[in-house]
């Protein structure tokens, strides 16, 4: 069972959720605390240690980032719950913290609590809030990658192109790294887009910036000495984005 807080200041949210955590997860949550302003929430939180934490970004008298900032206590996993648009939610991926867009579906909160019991014990990482703040303000121009050995920052640039395999993706980047993430390439498909980026294949996409040559023949060379097929379905339209590009 995680022991659970509910941090938002909205009743009626924190009635459905509660209602939803009962029909989804009743066997695996418990709820043990609710919180509608930052004071509360950091009292809660460093008083009741909990496992789970649901967290509205705003708050009365303050947001959830405030909260994270001011507590003792951070051994927990954390999920934003926010009625954020597009921008914003990219932001959350590009950070790789975990959230829930309002209004909340069922399916995707049992999915994010499924998600917990694959993760070892969590520490919430400073710098994934520091990179999700910013990227909340402006177009990110870095991804933070999760391992189980540390969160890798990397900027865009010094992403030369990604190769998945099964549900593990592999990101080469410019100064020779290799980091495997535990998530498949479709994860990533939507914040590595063009005209920067391109997939070009099932298992690969690319950096544009990186091509050195391509072929007819649909074989293109990057500037690791690495060769990546094209896709017969992907031909004409990475011929067309490299014909925009010159």
């Amino acid at each position: 069972m995680y022991k659970t807080i509910i941090i938002e200041d909205e009743q009626r949210i924190r009635e459905a959720l509660s209602i939803m955590l009962e029909m989804v997860a009743e066997d695996q949550i418990q709820i043990i605390a609710y919180a509608e302003s930052v004071e509360e929430a950091v009292k809660l939180i460093d008083r009741l240690k909990p496992d789970l934490v649901f967290m509205d970004i705003m708050l009365q008298n303050g947001t959830g980032f405030d909260v994270l900032q001011q507590i003792s206590f951070n051994s927990f996993h954390l999920i934003f719950t926010t009625a954020y648009e597009q921008h914003a939610i990219n932001a959350f991926k590009y950070s790789a913290i975990d959230y829930l867009l309002k209004p909340i579906d069922p399916e995707e909160l049992k999915t994010a609590i499924d998600r917990i019991a694959l993760l070892q014990e969590r520490v919430l990482e400073k710098q994934q809030l520091t990179e999700l703040q910013q990227n909340l303000s402006k177009t990110p121009d870095r991804i933070i990658l999760p391992t189980q050995e540390a969160m890798y920052v990397v900027k865009l640039e010094q992403i030369l192109r990604c190769e998945t395999s099964g549900s593990y993706t592999t990101f080469f980047l410019t100064d020779g790294r290799k980091i495997m993430v535990s998530k498949p390439l479709k994860n990533y498909e939507d914040l590595l887009e063009p005209p920067m980026f391109f997939r070009i294949h099932q298992s690969h996409l690319i950096n544009i910036n990186s091509i050195v040559s391509y072929s007819r023949e649909g074989m293109v060379h990057m500037n690791d000495k690495s060769v990546v097929p094209i896709s017969r379905g992907k031909k004409e339209q990475f011929f067309k984005l490299m014909k925009e590009e010159i």
